[in-house]
């Protein structure tokens, strides 16, 4: 708490989608920035539209559910685990409970920053624009009938019939963009639901953006992504006014600057190092973790049914080896400014991470990314094993609550 001080910017990582170690830890520390250091929300690599049902479930209102368990059951793009898991609803339960003695204005939100939910941020601006804004509803209805032209494949139809007719539906998401912009003031809602509705539609741009993108070879479709969360995390701080500050849950390889990594020799960027770049002034702050070993939720192939997989015991030579030899098999807070600089600390080493697919049989030749640690983080959590996390879909009787829950939240 002491070193992250004034920041505005806490961004936390995983080294893994499925681990309940890294939930538990940022769930905690997240706790304490809120408590002790007002912080304004939480911003997580996820979809926005479902992350939105949790902050309204969270601020109280009653628009998107009455219980957790309800509305994380109704995840359903895969990977559902990520989000849809009894860690995320403990956590969520305890900032409902949190926000019930703060007013309307100032009570703690929950948003998604990614640009994957196409689809459902335009059944949400079309729902929205029904009781709002006649005139905007028929730019979103092109807008999805351009869409659907082309299949509900998550937008891979759309990437390869970009290669041969550039435009495609570009024209229409942003022609909704600017009816909704222009229309925005005229709209006596909720004031959040109305940012939300805006927000699909950016969403909507950048997803046809990305999926022009993902045809090409290169590191094109990534920086989008990563520079769309950014846009994302902007318009919400601007929306939080001038005393916001942000805790930021995303992966490593999101939230590591990239400049210190191999991903930079590749022409990447990432949230990290954008963020850096532009708000260092105003103090961002970055948190790695990771482990030695242990298991961890995925799926062996891009939409496999999830599964516990064994985390193997990390390569001699990474990152993780060398902290589980000096710390004899502990836990260790490590904080970069303290560090002994030897050489050693300044090299390019591999650091493990596992994504939404993962084989541990061919870690070794795909989960260690090159990175010199003091540069890519300022503070970084090492737990020597860690576990899978428990997923709401895959309980033995769905809605049977893990023995350990809340988790000491």
């Amino acid at each position: 708490m002491e070193y992250i001080g004034d920041a505005k910017y806490v961004l936390l990582g995983e080294a893994s989608h499925g681990t309940h170690e890294y939930y538990v830890w940022r769930a905690k520390i997240t706790q304490r920035l809120i408590q002790e250091k007002g912080f304004s929300f939480v911003a997580v690599e996820g979809d926005w539209p479902d992350c939105y049902r949790l902050n309204r479930y969270a601020k109280g209102h009653l628009d998107s559910g009455t219980d957790i368990y309800s509305i994380l059951n109704e995840f359903n793009r895969w990977p559902t685990w990520m989000w849809a898991n009894w860690e995320i609803a403990a956590f969520i339960d305890w900032l409902k409970n949190f926000n019930e003695n703060l007013s309307a204005d100032n009570r703690v939100g929950f948003y998604g920053l990614d640009v994957y939910s196409f689809g459902e941020s335009m059944q949400a601006i079309i729902h929205y624009l029904e009781k709002n804004d006649p005139v905007a509803l028929k730019a979103a209805k092109k807008a999805m009938t351009c869409f659907e032209n082309f299949g509900k494949d998550e937008g891979q139809t759309y990437a390869r019939a970009s290669a041969f007719v550039p435009e495609l539906c570009e024209k229409e998401v942003l022609h909704l963009l600017t009816e909704i912009r222009n229309n925005i003031a005229t709209y006596n809602s909720d004031a959040e639901n109305v940012f939300s509705t805006e927000q699909n539609a950016y969403i909507a741009r950048n997803a046809e953006k990305y999926y022009r993108a993902m045809i090409k070879n290169g590191p094109g479709s990534w920086n989008i992504r990563d520079q769309h969360m950014v846009a994302t995390l902007e318009r919400l701080m601007k929306f939080h006014g001038k005393v916001a500050k942000t805790i930021v849950w995303e992966h490593n390889t999101h939230i590591g600057d990239a400049r210190a990594t191999s991903m930079a020799s590749q022409g990447m960027i990432n949230v990290g190092q954008l963020l850096r770049e532009q708000y260092q002034i105003d103090g961002v702050v970055t948190v790695g973790f990771g482990s030695y070993k242990g298991s961890v939720v995925a799926g062996r192939s891009w939409g496999e049914a999830m599964r516990k997989i064994t985390v193997p015991e990390a390569e001699e030579g990474s990152w993780e080896h060398s902290f589980h030899i000096a710390a004899k098999g502990e836990n260790r807070l490590l904080l970069m400014n303290k560090l002994n600089r030897e050489k050693y600390f300044d090299l390019p080493i591999g650091h493990r991470a596992i994504g939404v697919v993962y084989n541990p049989e061919h870690e070794r030749f795909g989960n260690y990314v090159p990175s010199i640690m003091p540069k890519r983080y300022d503070a970084f959590i090492f737990i020597d094993e860690t576990n899978a996390l428990h997923p709401i879909h895959i309980q033995t009787d769905e809605k049977e609550i893990p023995e350990t829950y809340p988790f000491g939240m």
